[in-house]
């Protein structure tokens, strides 16, 4: 009895130790907790997706989910050798031009009328806590911190570790000049030492203009935030940004749903919609959109252009590494939906992105 008390304690104890971490951030409290508490969107303690959404399909057992995760995991989760990338010089882009540079998961930059835009960076190796688990491909973390110039508009879409990352922006942090986050995420930045003027916070359906002519509306999404045992602390968003030439849908994760439809009405077309198309399984559809979902939501958005994000990177789903991109781009082929998907470090040209090479082709 003495020995399972004591494994107990020490249990707890190492758990509370780290989670107590700085990586981990911290719970929003006094005014921001105050905000928090007065919005639509958070009840019961928590905020709310717009619809119910269950974590696991309805169909879907705990006991089936320890078994897929055993024995249905797909022997290429993870590619065999190291993937194809391009290292453009960030420093050098003209400066008149509108491109995007997409790094691999979700984290891709982009330059739109003079302005430099970074979204949920993840340059430390790994989507986790603990750098020794869920590690980037070989191949894909050809980018650091230190690449990038100036960053005016930095977004994150929510808290999760493969959006956020500790490591990468604390070395951003001198670089950043505007951050543009859900309600509730702030929190974890100041703790991180961010100047609180720079953090723009949001809840959903709420708007700021940055700078003469750029403008960014939080909008909502179907998923859920939190980087420890409690969730749903912050709002997790994708947001809507215009600047004086383009409209840009920043997608975060996202189950499929009737909320991009009303995006779509009511901020649409876009130029183009960055959307997640992978790490999903059946059993947590709500939370997660298949790929031909993805194309689905970038018709509903009213999209001339879908770029797929949230895969090529991490494997954080039991599906072989590039199913998604195969999928989605088959699907929007079927739909005659344009799609793009550059290489990582690839420069697109947003005024022009010209024909598109499947460059996963033929990696096992």
């Amino acid at each position: 009895m003495y020995i399972l008390i004591f494994i107990l304690l020490t249990v707890t104890v190492t758990i509370v130790i780290i989670i107590n971490q700085a990586s981990f951030g911290k719970h929003a409290a006094g005014d921001r907790l105050s905000r928090i508490q007065k919005s639509p969107n958070f009840k019961d303690g928590q905020f709310q997706n717009l619809s119910f959404t269950p974590t696991f399909a309805e169909d879907v057992s705990k006991w089936e989910m320890i078994r897929d995760g055993i024995f249905k995991i797909s022997k290429r989760k993870a590619p065999a050798t190291a993937l194809p990338s391009v290292k453009t010089n960030l420093l050098n882009l003209d400066p008149q031009k509108n491109l995007l540079v997409w790094f691999g998961h979700s984290s891709y930059f982009m330059q739109i009328d003079g302005k430099r835009i970074l979204v949920d960076p993840v340059f430390s190796g790994s989507a986790s806590p603990f750098s020794f688990m869920v590690k980037s491909f070989k191949g894909s973390d050809v980018y650091v911190p230190e690449d990038f110039l100036e960053i005016d508009y930095l977004f994150i879409t929510h808290d999760h570790w493969d959006h956020l990352d500790y490591k990468t922006v604390l070395k951003l942090k001198s670089k950043v000049g505007k951050i543009i986050t859900g309600l509730g995420t702030g929190e974890h930045l100041e703790h991180w030492g961010f100047d609180p003027a720079k953090i723009i916070e949001k809840d959903w359906n709420e708007s700021a203009e940055l700078d003469t002519g750029f403008q960014i509306t939080a909008t909502s999404g179907r998923h859920f935030s939190g980087r420890t045992f409690k969730r749903n602390q912050s709002i997790w968003c994708s947001f809507v940004l215009k600047t004086p030439t383009k409209k840009i849908f920043i997608g975060g994760d996202s189950g499929y749903d009737t909320h991009f439809a009303k995006i779509g009405i009511d901020h649409g077309p876009f130029d183009l919609a960055l959307l997640e198309c992978g790490q999903y399984n059946k059993s947590w559809k709500y939370i997660h959109m298949m790929p031909e979902q993805t194309v689905q939501a970038a018709i509903d958005l009213k999209a001339k252009i879908l770029m797929p994000v949230h895969w090529g990177k991490f494997a954080l789903a039991l599906h072989a590494w590039d199913e998604s991109i195969e999928r989605v781009t088959k699907e929007a082929y079927r739909l005659n939906v344009p799609i793009i998907h550059p290489m990582i470090g690839e420069v697109v040209d947003l005024d022009d992105s010209g024909v598109q090479h499947e460059w996963w082709k033929g990696i096992n």
